[in-house]
């Protein structure tokens, strides 16, 4: 589908479990890329979901097939609220990430619930998704995809950082977009802010009370993936073996793991850029004060914080963008990103 502008939904559900990031956009395209967001919206879990999505990695195949139709029919839901709330009747496609169930690339596995054909059916429009697991059957990492929306919709900046359930970076070296995940971030903050009785830190003011306690951040910053070089990617499933045995063994109180891990973070994204450097922050971490300050203190640069509709919905815009080079047959994976065999256009295309 060639055009000039392209009236789109992005879809977008994180490893935060915040809700599913929905996008009304509309994309120009002429001698670059241009975009305009015209309603956006999060959609937050209810609870039985949100104990189900936390739990994927514990389901075995046959389990997590039936909760995929399950939430297939959920997320078709939302998405028909949204287009009804909006009034929106004629969009060109429907481009949904779906929810990541499990991530091994190494073991050439990645699914994402949400992404079975019956979704447009059911919406009744066109629907672009599932767009991880063809670059894994490439030999890729299945991610970081957003790195492509940089170049096309961010290129003024010399990083993009997304802080969500995981920190990932995308930068352009000698021609090549370079990105890949540095650590976790809200994936294990929100874990510990929970056990104080909050759904998430709000601004840092939970870990801001907490001391650092230095034995743990020698071992947190010696987990071995630090020292591996990109491409490579992060999931539940390393966070799970990796990350939260050594905070539960720590034995030291919830606001010191909070101080002591948004240490851990902000030493891990600021060795992933240069001194002196552009950097646009978005995701729901951009939010935290005081991770910020944090990242910060490590080294000079220039921190740039967009509008609260791009930090908030980033994700969504760009897999809109994912959606919308597929149907038009465009390069929308890098091989230099994900390590995958070559660049290639990828997701799957339903039709009602």
């Amino acid at each position: 589908m060639i055009k000039s502008s392209y009236n789109i939904i992005g879809v977008m559900s994180g490893t935060s479990l915040d809700g599913i990031d929905l996008a009304h956009i509309t994309f120009e395209v002429g001698n670059k890329w241009t975009f305009t967001i015209r309603n956006a919206e999060t959609v937050a879990y209810p609870e039985i979901w949100k104990h189900k999505l936390s739990n994927l990695v514990n389901y075995n195949l046959e389990a997590l097939k039936i909760i995929d139709e399950e939430y297939t029919i959920y997320l078709a839901d939302v998405i028909n609220d949204f287009l009804r709330k909006y009034q929106l009747n004629t969009m060109d496609v429907i481009c949904s990430h779906g929810h990541t169930a499990l991530h091994q690339p190494e073991h050439n596995l990645t699914y994402q619930i949400g992404n079975l054909p019956s979704l447009a059916k059911l919406i009744g429009n066109t629907v672009v998704c599932d767009f991880r697991i063809q670059d894994v059957k490439f030999n890729g990492q299945g991610a970081p995809l957003v790195p492509i929306g940089d170049r096309l919709l961010f290129s003024g900046y010399d990083n993009c950082i997304n802080l969500g359930g995981f920190a990932n970076i995308s930068s352009e070296e000698d021609n090549k977009r370079i990105a890949y995940d540095i650590c976790p971030v809200n994936i294990v903050m929100n874990r510990f802010a929970k056990k104080l009785g909050c759904d998430y830190d709000k601004g840092g003011d939970l870990a801001k009370f907490g001391n650092v306690d230095h034995s743990l951040l020698k071992l947190l910053n010696e987990i071995s993936y630090y020292a591996h070089k990109p491409p490579k990617s992060l999931g539940l499933e390393w966070v799970e073996s990796q990350v939260f045995p050594i905070l539960e063994s720590s034995k030291i109180s919830e606001e010191n793991i909070l101080r002591t891990f948004v240490e851990h973070i902000a030493i891990q994204i600021a060795k992933a850029f240069n001194t002196n450097s552009k950097v646009l922050f978005t995701g729901g971490g951009s939010f935290n004060n005081f991770l910020l300050e944090r990242i910060k203190a490590q080294k000079y640069f220039e921190l740039i914080l967009p509008s609260n509709e791009i930090i908030e919905f980033k994700e969504a815009l760009i897999f809109g963008l994912l959606g919308v080079l597929k149907l038009r047959g465009e390069v929308n994976c890098l091989s230099s990103v994900t390590g995958a065999d070559c660049d290639h256009s990828s997701g799957v295309i339903y039709y009602p």
